[in-house]
């Protein structure tokens, strides 16, 4: 018999890998506590906490879909870049720097948990020209697998990944640094100047789907609303 955290879980993987895509219907909790070998008491409580979690939509006599935007239960709203440049009145410019699928190094499975070949994205937002932010950000094929198929080469995988993968839980960290050398160069800063860093997990169930490091030349200011 499976646990309410196991059909919880499994349900967050078929909304994330799109077997259950947006706007879809789930099947009837009868039909998935047959399928789990659970009690429909325990599949309808996985079914709520998803529900406020604001992954699925659920209606009286209509079921139960997946959210076409999924609003996520969080503390933090993962902001697009794009909406803040724009929101200050900037030209907004996105850029592709590189595109490959790699092992993940030690800091990245210490964070996520997981080793294996992940998809690493190295991508620069500009606001009237000028380097805004710097987006570093591994991406796990397993949970997001059509990411794979994406060539993020017109939209940033910050946009796509809000629009496509919808998470259950994150984990963030803010601080100052000094830019490396590369950062340096891509932000068009001295060696070892003072970057604003922020970094964020986000998971589906205990799956991880992805790590971003997004780095911040200085002057940048963190805006949000709960």
């Amino acid at each position: 018999m499976a646990s309410f955290r196991a059909i919880k879980e499994e349900m967050e993987r078929r909304i994330a890998t799109r077997q259950w895509a947006p706007g879809a219907t789930i099947p009837a909790e009868e039909e998935l506590a047959r399928e789990f070998g659970s009690a429909r008491a325990t599949v309808n409580r996985a079914l709520q906490e998803l529900a406020r979690a604001g992954v699925v939509e659920r209606k009286r006599k209509a079921g139960t879909r997946v959210a076409l935007h999924p609003v996520r239960e969080a503390r933090f709203v993962i902001p697009l870049v794009r909406q803040e440049i724009e929101a200050e009145g900037a030209d907004y410019r996105y850029a592709l720097l590189s595109r490959r699928v790699e092992p993940a190094p030690e800091l990245v499975r210490a964070r996520l948990g997981l080793s294996g070949e992940f998809l690493h994205l190295r991508c620069l937002h500009l606001a009237d020209g000028a380097p805004y932010q710097f987006e570093d950000r591994w991406i796990n094929p397993a949970s997001v697998p059509t990411a794979l198929t994406e060539s993020f080469a017109e939209i940033s995988p910050n946009e796509w990944l809000v629009q496509n993968a919808p998470f259950s839980r994150a984990d963030f960290s803010f601080r100052a640094a000094r830019a490396s050398a590369s950062e340096a160069e891509i932000l068009g800063l001295p060696a070892g100047e003072a970057v604003f860093v922020a970094e964020r997990a986000t998971f589906i169930g205990g799956a991880p789907v992805t790590l971003v490091r997004l780095v911040h030349p200085p002057g940048y200011v963190l805006r949000t609303s709960l």
